[in-house]
């Protein structure tokens, strides 16, 4: 094996400033299967990261492997730009039939490059062309990439306070938290007004919002902290972009293929977006985004989103292989099952632990965000965030041989993206390398609390 310390010191002198998770994983990863890494060292570690989400079948699947080997073996041109390949004609097929099919039947596909936040500027754009208008609608704790359009209309500051202007055209609506209710009531109650502020405000002729091209948003916030969207706030965000002309975009980056117990989140609520912005996990662990949009916005010109990389063979060979293979192993299912079962025995140790402030999701995108368990809850009854515990937990992890990755605000909340093919025995390894890095690290503030 390499000299792993050695790996990582050329890496800190070499790379930029800006890199992230190798911060949070001081690993140098050299083989991998499924969940499990195995680094320079021989450390085996279970992977709940899972790329972002972009492994639904974990590292190297036989399918997948499959598919790469196949495809290189076959002489297939690995990059001919936007042409037609059989590879990409099977992919669609592959892609449509995943999707409702109220809205496969009258859709058109745009391949953008392989970064999701690319995906996200197509959608925007095409929408700004298709309506005329130049303003985007989007919401609190959003994550939509790191390019200028997708970064304007997420919701963290952090990365725009560098950039003047960058978020001029976006008004920012409240996305229903119920842990931390933008209103301070929570619940249902809190996603109802939610509803009603929006529609109040884009009806008020003096609400100081310009009718937009689109109203962006996703089913569950994943770099939010694993915040689902309720499904009937959903259809009501829908009902009133629909009556106001506002094409909606759903951002299924993260969500996309299985992650939430549906193959696609907004089957949850049942609703129709207008475009439906896909990578991640529909490159079968290599880079692809595309979007999917009704065919009556399909307005601009040749050449209006373009880029070098948009004909990926590879991952669209991939990426049809992990389709079917999800669709046919029934794993969407079985994401949803066994993500309810994680949930209930988190849910279960926050009497244990009064450090877990909360627990949430859907499927397996699951939050565990972390609280200072002494201080006073505020009307909801959360308390303050606690992202020093929540990093100190990240790494207790880690030493028990668990990778897991913080998101949400102030980095409080544990995030839990494993693949759709985690095993029963690996289920019970993950919560229980969690649950012993929590008691842990606040062993001593939680004797403290009990007393």
């Amino acid at each position: 094996m390499p000299d792993g310390a050695a790996i990582l010191e050329r890496q800190r002198e070499r790379e930029s400033a800006a890199r992230t998770y190798s911060r949070s994983f001081p690993i140098v990863p050299a083989r991998a299967k499924g969940m499990t890494i195995v680094d320079t060292e021989g450390r085996r570690y279970l992977d709940c990261l899972s790329g972002a989400g972009t492994l639904a079948l974990g590292h190297n699947h036989p399918v997948v492997l499959e598919a790469v080997q196949r495809t290189v073996g076959s002489g297939a041109p690995l990059h001919v730009l936007d042409l037609a390949t059989p590879e990409k004609d099977e992919f669609t097929d592959a892609l449509f039939a995943t999707l409702p099919g109220d809205f496969a039947d009258k859709a058109r596909i745009h391949f953008c490059g392989p970064a999701g936040t690319d995906a996200v500027e197509a959608a925007l754009k095409l929408m700004q062309t298709a309506t005329g208008r130049r303003g985007v609608l989007g919401f609190t704790g959003a994550y939509h990439g790191m390019t200028a359009g997708a970064l304007a209309a997420s919701g963290g500051v952090g990365a725009k306070n560098p950039v003047p202007g960058i978020a001029a055209d976006v008004t920012r609506l409240p996305f229903p938290y119920s842990y931390r209710c933008p209103f301070g009531v929570g619940g249902e109650r809190g996603a109802q007004l939610s509803a009603t502020y929006v529609e109040r405000l884009l009806a008020d002729p003096n609400g100081g919002v310009v009718p937009p091209a689109a109203m962006i948003l996703e089913a569950v916030q994943g770099e939010g902290g694993a915040v689902p969207a309720p499904d009937g706030w959903l259809r009501e965000m829908r009902r009133i972009t629909a009556e106001r002309g506002v094409p909606l975009i759903v951002d299924e980056v993260q969500t996309g293929v299985g992650r939430t117990g549906a193959f696609w989140a907004v089957e949850h609520s049942g609703i129709v977006p207008d475009a439906m912005v896909m990578s991640k996990a529909i490159g079968g662990s290599l880079p692809l985004a595309v979007i999917v949009y009704h065919e009556d916005y399909n307005e601009w010109l040749p050449g209006a989103h373009t880029g070098t990389f948009r004909g990926n063979t590879l991952a669209m060979a991939t990426g049809t292989a992990t389709l079917r293979y999800v669709a046919r192993e029934g794993l969407v299912e079985r994401a949803g099952a066994v993500g309810a079962r994680m949930t209930e025995r988190l849910e279960a140790l926050r009497s244990e632990l009064p450090v877990i402030g909360d627990v949430r999701g859907r499927g397996l995108m699951i939050g565990v965000e972390l609280v200072d368990a002494e201080a006073e809850p505020d009307a909801c009854g959360a308390r303050p965030f606690a992202p020093e515990l929540a990093a100190q937990i990240r790494d207790a992890c880690l030493d028990r041989g668990l990778i897991v990755e913080l998101g949400g605000r102030h980095d409080s909340t544990v995030r839990l993206l494993p693949p759709l093919v985690i095993t029963d025995e690996q289920v019970e390894a993950v919560l229980d390398r969690l649950t012993d890095a929590i008691a842990a690290v606040t062993a001593t503030h939680f004797r403290g609390v009990v007393a």
